[in-house]
C-alpha cells in the first residue's frame, strides 16, 4: 500500500479582507501551511505530500518550495472536488490518499495516522475525519447509521437540520482519506448545484454510498485541532491556543514562564530546563535558548542560539546571533544579525552591534556602536566606543585582538588593527593600526587659554550696556 497527502491551499480566503493568500498568514510564528505539511511530512516523505495550488499559486510554492512537497496547479478554482480533479494525474501511483486543508494549522500528526489506521483498517472508499465542537452552528452535520456505528448516513448543512437534528454535534472537519480506486471513477458525478457554483468533496459521502462503497468516519480527539479561521479574529484565536499550547509544553519540560499568557513563543522555539521566562518575552523563529537561562521582560530573541546560564537583561533586541554559556547581555541592547558573543561576555545598556564576534570574557558595557568587528578575549571597550565601518559606499573590519583596552569615547575609523594588549586612550580616533602592547593616542594636545571664560563675559556684559545703534 501507497500513500499520499493532498493539501488544499488554492483558496483566496476572501472573508479576510486581505491581500496575502489565507494559507500564508501566519500563526505561531509560521504560515498557516507550513503547519499543515509539517505534520503531513512526519507521516509520509515529502516527496509524496502534493500541494494544490491556485491564488497567488507562486507565491503559496515559493513559501514553502524548501520542504521538498510537490505542487498541483488549480488554475481556476472551483472548490474540493474540482481541486482533487486537478490531482487525478500527480497521484496515479497512490493506492490510498489522505486529503488535508491547508488552513488547519493545529492538527496533530497522530490524528492523521489514527484517520490513516482507522481508514485501512475499515477498508473504506472514504473516511471522514470529524470533531464535536461546544458550538457546532454553521459547520455540516455528521449522522452515523446508529449510535456509536462508524458508518455514516449522510452530511448535512446547517440550514437543511430539521429540529432533531439539531442537537447533533459531530461535525465534517473537511479532512478525509479515500481508496484511489473508488475515489475517481466517483468523482465525475459531482455537481455544481449549490450557491458557490463549486464541486465539493463532501458530496462524495453520498455518491459511494449509494454505489454500495463503505463510508465511515472517527472523530478527532480535540475538536481545536481540525477547526479553521475565516476571519483575522478567528486566527488568532488559534494563534493563542498554539501559543499557550507551545508555553505549556515547555514549561511541562522544566521551564519557567511567569504570566504565560503574555509571552509570544513560536511553535519551533526550544528551551533548556530551568530557565525562567519572565512576562512579555518574546522567542521567534528558530530560537533556541539553553539551560539555568534568565531572559528578563520585553526582550525579543530571533532566529538566535543562547547558551547555558545567560542572563538577558530587560528589553534587548537579538537577532540572527549566537550568545555563549555564561554571557549577560543589556538592559537595553541591540544585537544585528551575525553576532557572536563568547562565554562570559558582557554586553551592557544601549550597546548595539552587527556582524561582531565578541571574544570570552570581554566586555562593552555602554552606550557603544560595534559593527564589522572582530574583539578577541580579555577586552575592554569603555563607553561611547565606536567602530566607523562604513565610509558610504563600503562596509570596513575592525580587528580588535586579545587583552585590548579602549578608552571612553574612542572612534575606531576602519580598516584598523589594534594590537594585542594595547591601550587606547580615552577620546582616541584611531585611523592607523596600533602595535600590540602600545598605547594610542589619537586626539589634539589641550591647550588651557586663562581668563578666556571670564574675558567672554566681559564681552557679553560690554555689548549689553551700549545703546541701540
Amino acid at each position: 500500500m501507497r500513500l499520499g497527502i493532498v493539501i488544499m491551499a488554492a483558496g483566496k480566503g476572501t472573508r479576510l479582507k486581505s491581500k496575502r493568500p489565507k494559507v500564508l498568514h501566519e500563526i505561531g510564528g509560521r504560515p498557516l501551511l507550513r503547519h499543515v505539511i509539517a505534520a503531513a511530512v512526519q507521516v509520509v516523505p515529502p516527496q509524496d505530500v502534493l500541494v494544490i495550488v491556485g491564488h497567488q499559486a507562486e507565491a503559496v510554492a515559493a513559501a514553502v518550495r524548501d520542504t521538498g512537497v510537490r505542487f498541483v496547479l488549480q488554475a481556476e478554482q472551483r472548490g474540493t472536488g474540482h481541486a482533487m480533479q486537478c490531482a487525478e494525474q500527480a497521484t496515479g501511483d497512490y493506492d490510498e490518499l489522505i486529503v488535508l486543508s491547508g488552513d488547519v494549522p493545529l492538527l496533530r500528526v497522530e490524528t492523521i495516522l489514527a484517520l490513516r489506521d482507522f481508514h485501512l483498517r475499515e477498508q473504506a472508499a472514504m473516511t471522514l475525519l470529524t470533531a464535536a465542537p461546544d458550538n457546532p452552528f454553521g459547520y455540516g452535520r455528521v449522522l452515523r447509521k446508529r449510535p456509536g456505528a462508524p458508518e455514516v448516513a449522510a452530511i448535512v448543512e446547517q440550514k437543511a437540520l430539521t429540529p432533531a437534528q439539531q442537537s447533533v454535534r459531530e461535525i465534517n472537519s473537511g479532512i478525509y482519506a479515500f481508496r484511489r480506486a473508488a475515489l475517481y471513477p466517483h468523482i465525475g458525478q459531482l455537481r455544481a448545484d449549490n450557491a458557490h457554483r463549486e464541486l465539493y468533496l463532501t458530496d462524495l459521502a453520498g455518491i459511494l454510498a449509494d454505489a454500495g462503497e463503505r463510508v465511515v468516519a472517527i472523530e478527532a480527539a480535540q475538536a481545536t485541532e481540525v477547526l479553521g479561521a475565516n476571519t483575522i479574529a478567528e486566527m488568532m484565536d488559534l494563534d493563542r491556543e498554539l501559543r499557550l499550547a507551545t508555553a505549556r509544553r515547555l514549561m511541562s519540560e522544566g521551564v519557567t514562564i511567569f504570566r504565560p499568557e503574555t509571552v509570544t513563543i513560536d511553535s519551533a522555539v526550544e528551551v533548556g530546563p530551568d530557565t525562567v521566562l519572565e512576562p512579555y518575552v518574546q522567542l521567534l523563529g528558530q530560537t533556541r535558548i539553553g539551560s539555568d537561562c534568565r531572559i528578563r521582560s520585553y526582550t525579543v530573541i530571533e532566529n538566535t542560539t543562547v547558551g547555558d546560564h545567560v542572563v538577558i537583561q530587560p528589553s534587548c533586541v537579538i537577532a540572527d546571533s549566537a550568545i555563549g554559556k555564561g554571557a549577560t547581555i543589556g538592559p537595553f541592547a541591540r544585537l544585528r544579525p551575525g553576532c557572536h558573543i563568547g562565554e562570559g561576555a558582557h554586553i551592557g545598556n544601549f550597546v548595539e552591534m552587527k556582524k561582531t564576534r565578541m571574544g570570552a570574557g570581554s566586555k562593552a558595557n555602554h552606550l557603544s556602536y560595534l559593527g564589522d568587528a572582530q574583539i578577541g578575549s580579555g577586552v575592554n571597550v569603555g563607553a561611547g566606543t565606536i567602530t566607523c565601518n562604513y565610509d558610504g559606499v563600503n562596509k570596513y573590519q575592525t580587528l580588535i585582538e586579545d587583552g585590548v583596552f579602549i578608552g571612553s569615547d574612542s572612534a575606531l575609523v576602519a580598516p584598523v588593527i589594534i594590537g594585542a594588549g594595547a591601550y587606547v586612550a580615552a577620546g582616541s580616533v584611531i585611523t592607523e593600526n596600533v602595535p600590540a602592547e602600545a598605547l594610542a593616542l589619537g586626539r589634539a594636545r589641550q591647550v588651557n587659554k586663562l581668563h578666556w571664560a571670564k574675558n567672554l563675559r566681559a564681552r557679553r556684559e560690554a555689548r549689553k550696556s551700549e545703546p541701540p545703534k
